[in-house]
């Protein structure tokens, strides 16, 4: 076999300088607007969906089809390369089943899928490892060990923007999304297991920034030494303070920072904000097939 190619989604929302610096297949999730069916990051830019949004639109999305990655798994094949695919989680998407089928079509033993049971950045720093280790030359079974471990302590705390796209998406009632926005609210949310669930709540954004920081100092595993993620969805500067912050508190000097596209940004909306970290429990438990 000639290399190891890196085959992923859209919903790890990693920036297009990592993609093409570490040579990653990013396949795009359909969005759809309306009548019109775009492809993340690819036809509909993160600047364009979240203009949408503003506007008034509600999106959607789908999964990735089984075709669609039996053809990107035969492409790799062909070219004598070794295929991992790591994939968002499958609790939330049809994308891991998509692949596990196209897998199991082919029925060749140099593609392995993985269910990473995470998203967004927090999913995009398990590729990043992965993509780090290809190059200190790990083999195939290395990196899945690589992929798993990291993914497996991956955690995940979502600041929610949009109380309006929490409601849409049937997680909160009218009623009490109407008295979020009355009393500055801001949800918070976090994985276990690949779900995303509620986890508390906070007043305004500057107790918002604090408790993610205290949830960093508690649950984190050496924060200090360990890359941190962050994402925003249309709020770099929230973005900003939030590193700026956890620089002051821990010292920490390896960040990844991304924008929030529209695969997941369909759900959490503008004003979003989260962090990803090693944390020292395992809360997450990914499938390799």
């Amino acid at each position: 076999m000639n290399k190891i190619k890196i085959v992923t989604d859209s919903c790890s929302d990693l920036p297009d300088h990592i993609i093409k610096k570490y040579d990653i297949r990013m396949l795009p999730t359909p969005v759809h607007i309306g009548d019109e069916s775009f492809l993340d990051r690819e036809t509909l830019s993160t600047d364009e969906f979240y203009q949408k949004l503003e506007d008034g639109a509600m999106p959607s999305t789908s999964q990735i089809s089984p075709g669609k990655y039996e053809q990107v798994f035969r492409e790799e094949l062909k070219k004598d390369n070794q295929v991992l695919a790591l994939c968002f989680s499958g609790e939330l998407s049809g994308i891991f089943q998509s692949a596990a089928l196209a897998k199991k079509n082919i029925g060749s033993d140099d593609i392995k899928v993985v269910d990473t049971r995470s998203a967004s950045i927090g999913f995009g720093m398990t590729v990043l490892r992965v993509a780090k280790a290809i190059k200190e030359g790990k083999t195939l079974s290395e990196l899945i060990e690589i992929a798993v471990d990291s993914a497996a302590y991956m955690e995940h705390i979502f600041a929610v923007g949009s109380i309006e796209m929490l409601k849409r998406g049937g997680r909160i009632s009218g009623g009490k999304a109407m008295i979020a926005n009355v009393l500055n609210i801001k949800p918070i949310l976090h994985f276990e297991d690949g779900e995303i669930l509620p986890y508390s709540k906070v007043r305004g954004k500057k107790k918002m920034m604090q408790f993610l920081i205290d949830e960093m100092k508690e649950a984190g595993e050496r924060p200090d030494k360990e890359m941190i993620g962050i994402n925003h969805s249309a709020s770099p500067e929230l973005a900003e303070k939030i590193k700026s912050k956890i620089e002051n508190k821990f010292g920490t000097e390896e960040f990844l920072i991304g924008e929030i596209g529209a695969a997941i940004g369909s759900h959490a909306g503008p004003g979003t904000v989260s962090v990803f970290f090693r944390g020292k429990e395992k809360i997450a438990e990914p499938v390799v097939i």
